[in-house]
């Protein structure tokens, strides 16, 4: 998979969460988004090393955790500080659930590595938007995303 069709992939999904696209099943609709998820389920089972089995049983908290972190950013975009609320009592409940697989230390950098898997993507995205605009060549960069 070329850089180029990465980014429009990361593209597509960042902006599907900021137009609110209104879905009720984000991977199963939308196979950027799923694909998206699939890399930041891995990026964060490998920063927390989780075992086969804990892998396993992350697989499904993980993909509902997505899909309704998506669902909120899409209905309370509008209302910044109610999003961020939202978003907490999501992430409360959620680590509730990791807390089940795994020890307490890394049941809450899930979040955090997540954070880390969003913030890489947009710097890459701009990075690369960046180079367009000035008349380079995209770089290949694939630690993120591979």
């Amino acid at each position: 998979m070329t850089m180029k069709k990465i980014l429009l992939i990361l593209t597509v999904f960042i902006g599907s969460l900021a137009t609110g696209m209104a879905q009720t099943e984000p991977d199963d609709a939308n196979p950027q988004e799923s694909k998206i998820r699939e890399r930041m389920q891995e990026y964060i089972q490998n920063r927390l090393n989780l075992s086969r089995n804990e892998a396993e049983k992350f697989t499904p908290i993980f993909v509902r955790y997505f899909r309704e972190f998506a669902q909120t950013h899409r209905s309370y975009k509008s209302d910044r500080l109610v999003l961020q609320q939202k978003i907490i009592d999501l992430r409360i409940r959620y680590r509730t659930e990791f807390r089940q697989i795994m020890d307490e230390q890394r049941a809450n950098r899930v979040f955090k590595h997540e954070d880390e898997f969003r913030q890489e993507v947009v710097r890459m995205i701009r990075e690369n938007k960046r180079e367009r605009l000035e008349g380079r060549p995209l770089r290949r960069n694939r630690s993120i995303v591979e």
